[in-house]
């Protein structure tokens, strides 16, 4: 069943879809009057509902669904800027799908591409775009954030979390493996993480100096050494691993 979010609270026990979403329920999905799909409100709850009227894409709350699909803490990924489009892109897609509460790009001091102001919020918009739908695709009931920070240093000054970690190769080559699970075995329901991923020239020495001294534990994500983009998504897997599965 589809899944859209809905930009106001119910009035009278109904909702109106946005634009974007009322086109492809009604046009797209070609729905009539008495077709189902399932509605997130602002406040996050899920109801299902069934579409009313096919001009203006009002729909009746029929019920609320009890489902659970965040993870049980606020994953914060926090990625140095890649060189390619598609990397940024494919972060946010998976990222979402997989449960990151926020996704942040910053410029790393081995970072290649650059974003320039003029364009960055186009940029983070589209991003965003790509947040949403992947939220809806994947039944979740937040919208991660998608944000930029143009420096290490404000990436750390604008991310406080209760436990911090950067995936650092050196970490993998030396065969540290302890510092990931125990912090996953020490993070409480509703506490926040920080992850920090460097770019395709991985995170400099200095970089690590500095975050060490800013109580950011450096972690190896086991023995091989992931792309830039591949990091992100495996540490939200061993996140939702240990706090959902296991």
């Amino acid at each position: 069943m589809q899944q859209y979010f809905v930009d106001e609270m119910p009035k009278n026990n109904q909702v109106q879809l946005p634009a974007d979403a009322a086109h492809h329920f009604v046009r797209v999905m070609r729905a009539v009057v008495g077709s189902e799909c399932e509605v997130v409100l602002p406040d996050h709850r899920v109801f299902k509902a069934q579409l009313v009227d096919r001009d203006t894409a009002k729909l009746a709350l029929v019920n609320q669904i009890d489902r659970q699909p965040e993870l049980p803490v606020n994953v914060i990924l926090a990625c140095g800027l890649p060189k390619t489009k598609g990397k940024p892109e494919l972060i946010v897609q998976k990222g979402t799908e997989l449960g990151a509460d926020k996704i942040i790009f910053f410029a790393a001091k081995r970072s290649i591409s650059q974003w320039r102001d003029n364009k960055l919020a186009k940029k983070l918009a589209h991003l965003q775009k790509i947040a949403h739908a992947a939220a809806e695709q994947s039944h979740r009931t937040k919208i991660p954030e998608i944000g930029y920070d143009n420096s290490l240093d404000a990436l750390l000054k604008h991310e406080p979390a209760d436990f911090r970690l950067v995936a650092w190769e050196e970490s993998a080559k030396q065969g540290e493996h302890a510092q990931l699970v125990q912090t996953l075995r020490q993070i409480k329901k509703g506490q926040s993480l920080l992850a920090i991923f460097g770019p395709e020239g991985g995170i400099s020495q200095s970089e690590i100096d500095y975050m060490t001294s800013n109580q950011v534990k450096a972690a190896g994500l086991g023995p091989r050494i992931l792309r830039t983009e591949t990091a992100p998504l495996y540490f939200l897997a061993c996140v939702s691993y240990q706090l959902e599965l296991d």
